[in-house]
């Protein structure tokens, strides 16, 4: 039986990605030794795993991962609120296929949506 889905995605700095996600995004780092080339953040029961990619262009990144949340609207304006960098094209909006979501891009260029069923 499946039970859990961490997925893997590329950084080239590891400070920078873990000044990201715990300090702006709120995650805890959790891993339980600090490993150079690996990162481990949580926020609720949301895992994210990192391996470093010191040569990856951002530009060129096609990381992305998709966050359910049970309070959309509340999520958004805390970002809205701390400042955090929205996507351009990637506002709060119901979608055609009847999700809310918005948009943004990590250090990486790591495309995180958040979403929550209309």
């Amino acid at each position: 039986m499946l039970t859990e889905i961490n997925p893997k995605l590329p950084m080239r700095d590891k400070s920078i990605t873990r000044e990201f996600y715990v300090n702006k995004l709120g995650f805890k780092d959790i891993g339980a030794a600090d490993f150079k080339d690996y990162l481990m953040v949580q926020k609720d029961n949301v895992q994210i795993h990192f391996f470093l990619f010191e040569a990856l262009e951002p530009k060129e990144n096609y990381g992305q991962v998709y966050i359910r949340t049970n309070d959309i609207a509340g999520l958004y304006q805390s970002m809205l609120d701390t400042k955090q960098s929205i996507h351009p094209n990637g506002s709060l909006q119901t979608k055609p296929w009847g999700q809310k979501e918005f948009s943004m891009l990590d250090p990486d260029s790591n495309l995180l949506t958040f979403g929550q069923a209309d």
